[in-house]
């Protein structure tokens, strides 16, 4: 056997053995890293671990072939700096590719973990996607230059392919960023009850292309969330679910005003007392609003524990009315038309 051919397979498995132990310090090290309370030094261990393994591999091949002379002369071009050059390029992108991979996945869901709902969730799957592509293709367009190919070919495909994206995923993205300010601002969340446009209900799912809501009749409602974000959303149950009622009363011409606001304050006092649907440190008021056309109108202005209870709090307030009104005599107007025919 040639001796050139023989020192290139001993430096190979000169590199092949090295390679071996940097695998065993790695795995010493990975065990080393559970044990610490910071996980910096797992990212680390792990982002530089099977890059290096791979680098000693390749340097060691590179090395064999370029200082013992066995590669044709065809192929000599493979020997150049810039061929060495580019597999330090190609290991330094792959391990800063896995390191901030690694610190996007582990500190970005732990954050995430901490709200709720799962957009956040996937804003940070989204980001450990786009961080390796940005690199890798920073690590590649590097790799050209450094081999003194023109990229400018790529990079102006790069972009237009870019603008096409973006101009034909231009709602995909209104959207995920929709998700993304609501999320951030957090004008609900999950359970809330809200009010948005016609819809009326509790909010189910906060995605990342739109937001879902249950109405009180049971359908689902699926929102985009770029039209939540440009428009005005109520929120029923922030910052707290207590909300007031109006309930407007009418009593027939001649009945004694101070006796029906009398008579209207005992009742939502009454009703404050002995029904579970009123909050009993904000206090009822009443007013007589105005003469209408064929009745005195008054209202009352009444304080509900929570908003899911407008149907119970409208009839524990009417038929105390109702009950009240006949026993004090006093009349509940209706629409009359009088028609008087001359002869």
């Amino acid at each position: 056997m040639d001796d050139n051919l023989l020192f290139a397979i001993l430096t190979i498995v000169a590199g092949l053995v090295v390679a071996g132990i940097a695998r065993f310090i790695v795995r010493w090290l990975q065990k080393y890293a559970e044990t610490t309370e910071t996980q910096w030094d797992d990212i680390i261990v792990a982002a530089i671990g099977t890059p290096v393994q791979v680098g000693i591999i390749a340097i060691s091949v590179y090395i064999a072939l370029k200082y013992f002379d066995i590669i044709p002369e065809q192929y000599a071009w493979l020997l150049s700096d810039k061929v060495l050059n580019s597999i330090y390029i190609l290991i330094g992108t792959w391990i800063i590719s896995s390191l901030l991979h690694d610190i996007i996945h582990i500190y970005g869901h732990a954050l995430a973990a901490k709200t709720e709902g799962d957009t956040d969730d996937r804003i940070v799957d989204l980001l450990e996607l786009a961080v390796r592509y940005v690199v890798w293709f920073a690590g590649i367009m590097l790799i050209l230059v450094n081999l003194e190919i023109n990229i400018t070919p790529f990079l102006a495909g790069a972009g237009i392919a870019g603008l096409a994206f973006a101009l034909a995923a231009q709602d995909l993205i209104s959207n995920f960023f929709g998700g993304a300010i609501i999320t951030v601002d957090k004008p609900f969340k999950i359970g809330d009850r809200i009010q948005f446009d016609t819809f009326y209900g509790d909010v189910l799912v906060i995605g990342t292309r739109s937001t879902r809501i249950k109405t009180v009749d049971g359908r689902i409602v699926t929102i985009p969330n770029n039209k939540i974000t440009s428009n005005s959303v109520v929120n029923f149950s922030a910052p707290d679910p207590k909300i007031r009622y109006t309930i407007p009363i009418t009593a027939a011409y001649g009945s004694d005003i101070v006796r029906v606001k009398e008579i209207l304050f005992e009742v939502a006092e009454d009703a404050i007392k002995n029904t579970e649907y009123f909050a009993d440190d904000l206090a009822p008021k009443v007013f007589f609003q105005e003469f209408g056309d064929s009745s005195l109108k008054f209202v009352i202005y009444i304080w509900a524990r929570a908003y899911n209870v407008p149907d119970e709090v409208k009839d524990a307030i009417n038929v105390r009315i109702a009950a009240r009104f006949a026993a004090e005599g006093i009349d509940i107007p209706f629409p009359q038309l009088e028609v008087r025919i001359k002869q």
